[in-house]
């Protein structure tokens, strides 16, 4: 491998926000400002993830709702009914 070119690895910890689950490892994501003790009493950074495998729906079997409005209400919300008022051509 050619030197300098790959990003440099560091250990960091990884936490879903919406079920508190952490977990460390290494990874080149540039991580915040935030920082977090681990269990071995050292400082990591800290990356907040959306979704993790103890949140997502395929790992958990759980369907989790994340909008309060469906698909096919979007869709009449964005287009205002323009499309059913659209005249046709003969």
């Amino acid at each position: 491998m050619k030197e300098g070119i790959h990003p440099a690895y560091n250990e960091v910890i990884f936490q879903d926000v919406s079920t508190g689950f952490q977990f460390k490892t290494r990874s080149t994501i540039s991580s915040s400002k935030q920082t977090m003790k681990w269990e071995d009493g050292k400082e990591y950074p800290l990356i907040k993830l959306e979704i993790s495998s103890a949140s997502h729906p395929f790992y958990t079997g759980k369907q989790k709702i994340l909008d309060t409005e469906g698909r096919i209400e979007k869709f009449k919300k964005k287009f205002d009914g323009a499309y059913l008022t659209k005249k046709k051509k003969n």
